[in-house]
């Protein structure tokens, strides 16, 4: 199946990518749960468009109050109205369409995760740096990444937003910058104590099979990705 363009005309307007790519993400997490992830790990989704956060609620003007149902004999719950903030700090809350692959060994620990890249998180300087900090959170933890852009109608490269957020080489940059891509990041220590990560680049294009990406796991093995057989999925379940 090859890829198609989910944000121009013909099909932007009258499908909305939101929903493709929570088909596609729940694809990749039925490919890995099917057989491709050993025994002792687990793969879900999770999608959060538009940021988490909800409006600020303001605390109720009485020191304290008795809900209904613990009235005759309850105990009254006490709010506290914060104090005035010294500053008020910017923030942003950027998309998540996120694959997080779990080790059940001693508790699930999350081990590995795949990013689909959203039009909000090339947006803008402050998205992007907000997608590269959370990626660069992730390694620095020893977490296997997966990234992959399929985004057309924003242009910005996020490997390389990575790499200037941490001040690495320009060497380690995308090769040609395409604007279409996936991003295969396998961090570890050497056996001389260095600790790294191995990048496996690979260039999208629309009318073009999508390719098998590895995924390294946490203190574990690295397993195949296939996008393309779950992008097809997608496909067919959304009618496209």
């Amino acid at each position: 199946m090859p890829l198609m363009d989910h944000f121009h005309p013909p099909l932007y307007g009258v499908r909305h990518w939101e929903s493709f790519h929570a088909l596609w993400a729940a694809g990749l997490v039925a490919g890995l749960n099917r057989g491709v992830l050993p025994e002792g790990y687990f793969a879900e989704a999770q999608v959060h468009i538009g940021g988490r956060m909800e409006v600020d609620v303001a605390s109720f003007e009485r020191d304290s109050f008795t809900p209904a149902s613990e009235r005759n004999g309850g105990v009254a719950v006490e709010t506290v109205t914060a104090p005035v903030a010294t500053a008020t700090l910017p923030m942003i809350f950027p998309d998540d369409i996120e694959i997080q692959v779990y080790s059940s060994d001693a508790g699930p620990t999350l081990v590995g995760a795949v990013e689909l890249v959203s039009p909000a998180n090339k947006d803008r300087t402050d998205t992007r740096i907000a997608f590269a900090a959370k990626c660069a959170a992730l390694l620095q933890r020893g977490i296997g990444v997966v990234v992959i852009n399929i985004v057309t109608n924003r242009h910005a490269n996020l490997h390389d937003d990575l790499i200037e957020l941490l001040k690495k080489a320009d060497e380690l940059r995308f090769p040609g910058g395409p604007e279409l891509y996936a991003v295969s990041y396998h961090p570890y220590r050497s056996k001389s104590g260095a600790e790294q990560a191995d990048v496996r680049f690979y260039e999208l294009a629309l009318q073009k099979d999508l390719p098998t990406v590895p995924l390294s796991l946490r203190r574990g093995p690295t397993v195949p990705l296939g996008l393309e057989s779950a992008y097809k999925e997608a496909c067919e379940r959304s009618r496209l």
